[in-house]
């Protein structure tokens, strides 16, 4: 009877220890799956957006609590620069890792699409088509400006999914969309009132555009949870023309400036649309192995657009700190330290090193990339300077710029001008009009001098040589502000 007993009790100690182990293995296979996953990436990209317009560098007349939770439960980065100061070579910078100047991308480019190589080159590798060997699944959605040409459409470069339109700027009510096809164009700035495109299909939209973008980004990631992505969600807001619709200006009825009222409900758009993109990431199980960034383009054009860059120097167009420096902030749960300040200088070229990196991607046998891995220096696994030194050029204004730890040299109109952004973040105090013959200044010139020429001459003719302006009184291409406009409830989240 004893030895019977004997006997059960071992049988059971013998079944749990078993139990134990499987569930054991279990839990390691998962693990070691979990660990193996590439993670997804999210960039979201604002258009001409002001430093100081999110609350995480200091707003306080627009609400960005989405935004925000981007930096609060991420990094900001408190000196993260673009690689130009205007829309286009910005963007070029950004999707290849490499400055766009060694490719000549100096200007917005042209629009015409007979033109071959009018935008991002084909010898050039962007983001998606180095993610895509790799078994990613990539999207665009909103603003391309990469080049309108057949061979430079978004899904002839590695893009499987692009919803949105090619030019620079666009309207952003659907009653306004009239044109067919850029072969409709007319005059200068026709091109913002295109149909929008799905992959190469034009479509009709019935919502403002900045939900319209909104809805596609939740959409592509819930067709896309089990695979890894990359999801360029390339907001044209708050770039011009102002408009907004009421829903949104009725949250800033205490702004009495109209024009400052207007940018800031396209902001608020923006705003509301990231809250749903963090949010279905929650939903559908994947937050913790997705890398968000956030960041405009280039700094605010503020009598433009009334954007606020608070005490930097200048905006849009310029290469002082209002024009490069820009909001700039990623998440990573688990991963990127959570509610830091990140104080060094980084680029918008680092993405793309980031995420080649953290999905183990090798891309020795691609030109090389100008940014670097950001995790280890998040993380303080490298306490030194993500980068030594970075350089801005701008060939239509004969100007160029470099930063150098706090160091900061622009020469503009044949002025050389020195400061340092350690006490002078505003580019005040011209160090040189002291001492003319500064040897800092020097040994940035002769660096500079060395980054030129490995550089390339403008590739493509610029922008405003396509098509001549429309006359007085023939109605309006880039279109007037407007502050009300059709705002339907409509869910299209299912669509």
């Amino acid at each position: 009877m004893i030895l019977s007993r004997i006997k059960v009790i071992s049988v059971l100690v013998a079944s749990f220890l078993i139990a134990n182990a499987s569930a054991d293995e279990i839990l390691n296979t998962k693990k070691s799956k979990s660990s193996e996953q590439k993670p997804n990436l999210i960039i979201i990209l604002t258009d001409d957006q002001g430093y100081k317009d999110v609350g995480f560098n200091g707003s306080t007349d627009i609400k960005t609590p989405h935004i925000d939770q981007i930096a609060k439960q991420g990094t900001r980065f408190t000196n993260g620069y673009v690689t130009f100061s205007v829309c286009g070579p910005s963007r070029a910078g950004l999707l290849t890792g490499r400055h766009q100047e060694r490719f000549g991308f100096s200007f917005n480019p042209t629009l015409n699409p007979s033109v071959p190589q009018n935008g991002l080159p084909t010898t050039e590798k962007n983001i998606a088509e180095v993610l895509q060997p790799a078994g990613y699944t990539s999207g665009v959605l909103g603003k391309w400006h990469m080049g309108t040409h057949p061979d430079l459409h978004p899904n002839k470069r590695g893009f499987d999914y692009f919803y949105g339109f090619l030019s620079g700027g666009h309207q952003y009510f659907p009653e306004d969309l009239t044109i067919n096809d850029l072969s409709e164009v007319k005059y200068r700035y026709d091109w913002y009132r295109t149909r929008l495109l799905r992959n190469d299909k034009r479509i009709d939209i019935d919502e403002y555009l900045t939900d319209e973008l909104s809805h596609e980004a939740v959409d592509f990631i819930k067709r896309e949870k089990d695979n890894p992505f990359f999801l360029y969600v390339s907001y044209n807001a708050p770039h011009s023309p102002l408009q907004a619709s009421q829903k949104y200006l009725d949250r800033y009825q205490h702004i009495k400036d109209k024009k400052r009222r207007t940018y800031a409900a396209m902001v608020s758009a923006v705003d509301d649309g990231v809250g749903r993109i963090m949010q279905t990431l929650k939903e559908q199980g994947i937050d913790d192995n997705t890398i968000v960034f956030f960041l405009s383009d280039n700094g605010g054009p503020e009598h433009v657009n009334a954007s606020d860059n608070g005490e930097l120097r200048d905006g849009k167009n310029s290469l002082f700190e209002g024009g490069v420096r820009v909001p700039f902030a990623v998440r990573w749960p688990n991963r990127i330290p959570a509610g830091v300040d990140y104080n060094k200088a980084v680029s918008s070229l680092d993405i793309m090193a980031t995420i080649v990196a953290q999905a183990g991607i090798d891309v020795s046998n691609n030109k090389p990339l100008d940014g670097v891995d950001l995790l280890p220096y998040l993380t303080n696994e490298n306490n030194s300077a993500p980068h030594d030194v970075l350089f801005w050029r701008h060939v239509k204004a004969n100007s160029y710029a470099m930063r150098s730890g706090n160091d900061k040299m622009v020469q503009k109109k044949g002025q050389s001008m020195l400061f340092d952004l350690s006490d002078d973040i505003g580019e005040q105090n011209n160090l040189l009009q002291e001492q003319a013959q500064n040897k800092t200044h020097q040994a940035l010139q002769k660096s500079y001098q060395q980054w030129e020429e490995q550089l390339s001459e403008p590739a493509f003719p610029d922008a405003n040589q396509w098509k001549k302006k429309r006359p007085k009184g023939k109605g309006q291409g880039q279109g007037k502000s407007k502050g009300k406009g059709k705002n339907k409830s409509k869910n299209k989240a299912n669509k």
